[in-house]
């Protein structure tokens, strides 16, 4: 068997693992990285990149459409549109592809060694991983668990045949004439969005009251309005519970105790994602747990010397973005830094239509933590940008405590919304109060003039509304 010693080595080339190798490569710590499949995890591979690449061809097919029969702008109209939905797969699969090879080109560019195949632990320091060659023996001074997640199924609905999940979405051949999506979170939203603007007649069924449960009412309301606008049907407060009848229609069970079968040709399951914590040898390491999830504290340490755990498998939120901040964060504390995690200022985004950015505190969970708070908001209708845009849905919230008027979260609402994440974080970040949004001049005519806006209008200087 042949063996390998090395300083650090990284359980996984998602987003978290493959950041961390980079970053520990750069500080000159001999590092090994292992994976099963291309370097990128999920997110690059069957997830975030592949997904975004299809919602936006969508999201431009439907505007040709609109444009061919004279919808929206007065006096525009062109050719009937026609979606090559073989093309744009394959263009989904360059995008993802060009990736690979640019994360594989920074592994290599920073002296990182990247095994392919799977690792089992043998102890907190050593792993066995099992590839197509044979056995290779690892060693490392540290340990990084970067294993991530997968989705969840349903008993009623285990995966196979016409039940599908995110990844099978990404891969049909053709967009189903009729697709039911169980679950009405953000990847459910998402991609019954995108398929309902490709052509699909979509149904989704939600359990909760709500779609996109983890939102408040006030961002979801644009994003529903939008969805009967497209003629997507939502039932909320239903459970599916299983295939029923020769055609194998959803069966789905309301609150009030009735049941009713939608026709469909797939059924697309969406309802979460778990921590992969097994197939790896968990069994033999002493680690601590969190329900699910590996217990950390804010350097990601576990409760064994020298063994981390980043992303997915070490808790909420479960984004790539945290991972790759956890991951470059470990990294450098390997190399002798000080470093600790501040999760305070982590945007959440939702690729929906109209997009929904959140970062920090909403105004119901400042008031749960019993603090006081200023709230302003900018209505897109107000906005010039909006406008000669045809999207005036939507909006930009900002909450700030009372007394100091330091920024405490920051919500909206919008199409294209999902590009002013970064300066919400960065407001966040850098401690920012409302006089320094209100003072901070915007460029007009842009969407980013909500954000100063909304400032003005928690301190009760509003200029436009």
């Amino acid at each position: 068997m042949n063996e390998i010693a090395c300083q650090f080595l990284v359980i996984g080339a998602g987003p978290g693992g493959y950041v961390a190798a980079i970053r520990a490569g750069q500080l000159g710590l001999d590092t090994v990285v292992v994976d099963s499949a291309k370097p990128g995890g999920t997110c690059l591979n069957i997830g975030c990149i592949p997904s975004k690449a299809l919602i936006h061809a969508a999201d431009e097919y439907f505007r040709m459409k609109e444009a061919s029969e004279a919808a929206g702008i007065p006096g525009l109209a062109a050719g009937a549109p026609s979606l090559d939905w073989p093309a744009v797969l394959g263009w989904k699969d360059g995008i993802v592809n060009r990736l690979n090879n640019g994360v594989t080109g920074l592994l290599k560019k920073a002296r990182v060694k990247l095994v392919e195949g799977r690792a089992g632990f043998v102890d907190g320091k050593t792993v066995i991983v099992t590839g197509e060659t044979g056995e290779q023996r690892i060693s490392a001074e540290t340990v990084v668990i970067a294993t991530g997640s997968e989705p969840v199924a349903l008993k009623a609905l285990p995966f196979g045949g016409k039940v599908i999940s995110s990844e099978g979405a990404l891969s049909l051949a053709e967009p189903p004439e009729r697709l039911a999506v169980v679950g009405g979170g953000y990847i459910g939203v998402e991609l019954g969005t995108a398929f309902a603007k490709a052509g699909s007649k979509v149904t989704i069924v939600e359990a909760a009251e709500e779609i996109l449960p983890l939102y408040d009412a006030d961002l979801v309301k644009p994003v529903r309005r939008r969805l009967d606008r497209l003629g997507v049907e939502v039932m909320t407060g239903a459970r599916a519970q299983g295939l029923a009848g020769e055609n194998g229609d959803l069966l789905v069970e309301t609150d009030g105790g009735g049941e009713r079968r939608i026709a469909c040709e797939k059924v697309l399951v969406t309802v979460g994602r778990r921590p992969v914590t097994e197939g790896w040898g968990r069994e033999e390491l002493v680690l601590d747990m969190d329900g699910p999830f590996i217990r950390t504290d804010e350097t990601r340490r576990t409760a064994m010397r020298g063994v981390y755990a980043i992303g997915d498998v070490a808790g909420e939120p479960m984004l790539a973005h945290k991972a790759m901040a956890e991951g470059e964060m470990v990294a450098e504390i390997a190399s002798g830094h000080r470093r600790v995690f501040d999760h305070r200022a982590i945007p959440a985004v939702c690729f929906t239509d109209p997009e929904i950015v959140s970062v920090g505190l909403s105004p119901a969970q400042a008031k749960a933590r019993g603090i006081e708070t200023t709230v302003g908001r900018f209505p897109f209708q107000a906005s010039g940008r909006a406008m000669s845009l045809g999207r005036e849905d939507g909006f930009v919230r900002v909450v700030a405590r009372g007394d100091d008027h330091l920024i405490l979260g920051i919500q909206a609402v919008g199409a294209g919304i999902s590009e002013l994440s970064a300066a919400f974080s960065l407001a966040l970040e850098m401690g920012a109060c409302l006089e320094d949004l209100a003072g901070t001049i915007h460029a007009h005519p842009t969407l980013g003039e909500g954000f100063q806006e909304a400032a003005l209008a928690a301190l009760g200087k509003a200029l436009h509304v």
